[in-house]
């Protein structure tokens, strides 16, 4: 393990957890990889990299993030009443939530985006008399049109785009299919706006696509939820903007550094949440690549490396690969290291040491089959292939139990009847409520941390 820090940025840490050991013509190699961000913004409001501490509406002085919101206001949302004046209530209660001197607008979605507040492309700046002003722009929203998702992307991208801050996030809110627009307009748009804002998406009630909004989520590099009740928005918008205002850095780039000979088979997050970032890449020097992991306060994440070494006689050592922490550097300068860790190779004749399987890499590598498995059998459900749904899902209900992961196990016991969780044995229940299949998608991808 090693962790660089200087004043302006959070302290990161990278800890390589790993077998190195492998047998005679053993050629894989597998590491978890855990980056800890500590004294960010949730230790009470220190200020954002890069941020002065003078007060954002001094002049020569920008907001140190921008927010925007966006509101479905779809003909739907009057359906009943109440889902858009929770909407409303929502949305007014992260606006209550911003911290003094973000920079933040309103955006409204129809098959249209709208700016519902500041207006004229411009975002205002939080404090007591904006944040009236945006609550009582809200008040006058109303529902009526198609949904275009793309077209609220693209224009929470320019407004955001207008404020020379390190952090720029998006919250997005839907309740309904993104119907009067091209799946390839959507795709687009998720295109243009990956590595320049981060965004979280919400599903309110149960007529959403849950694949479209966790699409959104996984390009942007934010989180997906359903909120299957309306009176629940209020709560989780206050949730989501909390965890938005103790972002302190953006743009962080996990780096992956492999000799020569050494090929990369995946990188993927594995922890909170599974995220595959293998096809992410971007090339940054001789046999180095970055992925993107957007925007940290004080949390910690676990990545899962594999990589192919080429083969090698018994006592002989190599490194596989090198991970480091990567800031860019404004204007294109020479990023800075935050932190690095090493992934060895080590050929022994040993075969208890060869043999022996990380449990890191063991508990995460289940996760992962946790997450495919339960989106093979809920896409199996829907097909009507009831056979190959109750195999999957009780796999999933098998994995779930021996890892610990209650949560999703709680929410497959909505799915299915399970007849012993040890074996995975399960039947599927006559009928599920769409909230609660939902919720299992949505949620399928969330895993527990190993026990240390």
């Amino acid at each position: 393990m090693a962790n660089f820090s200087k004043s302006n940025v959070p302290q990161f840490s990278v800890d390589v957890y790993q077998n190195a050991y492998l047998p005679e013509g053993g050629r894989e190699v597998n590491a978890i990889v855990t980056v800890t961000s500590t004294g960010g913004g949730t230790t009470g409001g220190v200020p954002l990299a890069g941020a002065s501490s003078s007060p954002a509406t001094l002049p020569g002085y920008g907001p140190n993030a921008a927010v925007v919101l966006m509101v479905d206001c779809s003909g739907s949302m009057d359906y009943p009443p109440t889902k858009m004046r929770n909407a409303r209530d929502a949305t007014a209660a992260a606006v209550d939530t911003l911290r003094d001197g973000v920079a933040f607008a309103i955006v409204a979605g129809t098959h249209v985006a709208k700016e519902v507040y500041p207006g004229d492309g411009r975002l205002a700046v939080a404090d007591a008399h904006t944040r009236a002003a945006a609550k009582e722009a809200l008040r006058r929203l109303g529902a009526g049109g198609g949904t275009a998702i793309g077209t609220w992307l693209r224009l929470a991208d320019r407004l955001l785009a207008s404020a020379d801050v390190p952090i720029r996030h998006g919250i997005l809110l839907t309740d309904g299919r993104n119907e009067h627009e091209a799946p390839e307009d959507l795709r687009a748009a998720l295109e243009s706006c990956a590595g320049r804002f981060t965004c979280d998406a919400r599903g309110v009630g149960t007529d959403w696509e849950v694949k479209e909004v966790t699409a959104i989520a996984s390009a942007l590099l934010g989180t997906a939820d359903i909120v299957a009740d309306p009176s629940g928005l209020a709560a989780d918008f206050t949730r989501m903007m909390e965890n938005a205002m103790g972002k302190e850095v953006a743009d962080v780039a996990l780096r992956l550094w492999t000799p020569v000979g050494v090929e990369i088979l995946f990188v993927k997050q594995v922890a909170p949440t599974v995220e595959e970032l293998t096809g992410r890449r971007t090339e940054s020097g001789p046999r180095a690549g970055d992925y993107p992991t957007g925007s940290w306060g004080d949390e910690s994440r676990d990545y899962h490396v594999c990589v192919r070494v080429p083969e090698a006689g018994i006592g002989q050592e190599m490194l596989a690969a090198r991970v480091s922490l990567i800031l860019p550097a404004p204007g294109g300068g020479t990023p800075e290291v935050l932190s690095q860790g090493l992934v060895r190779a080590v050929w022994t004749d040993d075969m208890a040491a060869s043999t022996s399987i990380n449990p890191q890499v063991a508990h995460y590598t289940g996760q992962a089959e946790l997450a495919q498995v339960i989106q093979q059998g809920l896409d199996a459900r829907k097909s009507g292939d009831f056979d190959g749904a109750t195999a999957k899902l009780g796999r999933a209900v098998q994995l779930a139990a021996s890892s610990g992961n209650a949560d999703t196990a709680k929410l497959l016991s909505k799915v299915v009847d399970v007849v012993d969780a040890a074996t995975g044995t399960v039947r599927l229940k006559a009928k599920v409520a769409d909230a609660d299949e939902m919720t299992l998608e949505t949620r399928s991808t969330k895993t527990v941390r190993v026990k240390k």
